[in-house]
């Protein structure tokens, strides 16, 4: 935890005390090992970041005095349309993609994708705001990502998939003997990533229609965790 995020819910005097308890309080004192006195880079949830001292400690609570004066990193100008992986890959994804400033994330659904994936508790609201929070944390970061569900893909792609790629470009990304992903392009932008298995022709085709060009890193198909970062880190 690079940052204690900082919630509504916590304020005891708005824009000056807090009080933390449960997982947040038990990691600044296990991991950090802090004490009364210390401080520590907070942030408030789509607001600033800043500092905290400790000003009370005991068995169940935590204070804080806080100051936040600066602007949480910039987010990345990208939109990404993830074809919904199993709900291990899915934390961990989500955790990635806050991390590194992505902030509007689609969860479509898509031929090789499992049914039973869209059942999943990884894909309840609590679920998905666990795994963003820690995404936070990790990048001192602050502002939450959109999450969205789409479970029927060609609706998707039809009525809605051209409103977000708007006047940037927009990429679908494949396996393929070629590589050729742009580096460095200035936003915005739309990143597709399909299952582990791949999109299949029809959906390839589908997102060509909408206008998202394909791109590749290479031959070998990879899973989403390395998928995610490596074309994001080529494409800005």
């Amino acid at each position: 935890m690079n940052l204690v995020l900082l919630f509504e819910e916590d304020w005891l005097e708005p824009g000056r005390r807090v009080s933390l308890s449960g997982r947040r309080r038990q990691h600044v004192l296990e991991i950090h090992r802090a004490r009364v006195g210390d401080e520590l880079c907070v942030g408030a949830v789509n607001g600033a970041t800043g500092r905290g001292r400790i000003v009370r400690l005991d068995e169940e609570i935590l204070e804080m005095e806080v100051t936040l004066e600066e602007e949480p990193p910039p987010p990345l100008a990208v939109t990404v349309v993830l074809a919904l992986p199993r709900p291990p890959v899915l934390r961990r994804a989500l955790i990635s993609m806050t991390s590194m400033g992505v902030k509007r994330i689609v969860l479509l659904n898509a031929r090789a994708v499992e049914k039973s994936y869209w059942t999943s508790r990884a894909l309840e609201k609590g679920a998905i705001l666990e795994q963003c929070v820690l995404g936070l944390e990790q990048a001192r970061d602050t502002r939450m990502p959109e999450v969205a569900l789409r479970e029927r893909f060609k609706p998707f792609v039809e009525d809605e998939l051209g409103s977000m790629v708007g006047a940037g470009r927009a990429f679908v990304a494949e396996a393929s003997e070629r590589i050729d992903a742009p580096l460095s392009l200035p936003g915005p932008l739309l990143l597709a990533v399909g299952p582990e298995r791949g999109w299949n022709e029809y959906e390839l085709s589908s997102l060509e229609r909408a206008g998202l060009e394909r791109l590749s890193l290479g031959v070998r198909p990879l899973r989403v965790e390395a998928a995610l970062p490596a074309l994001l880190a080529r494409l800005f």
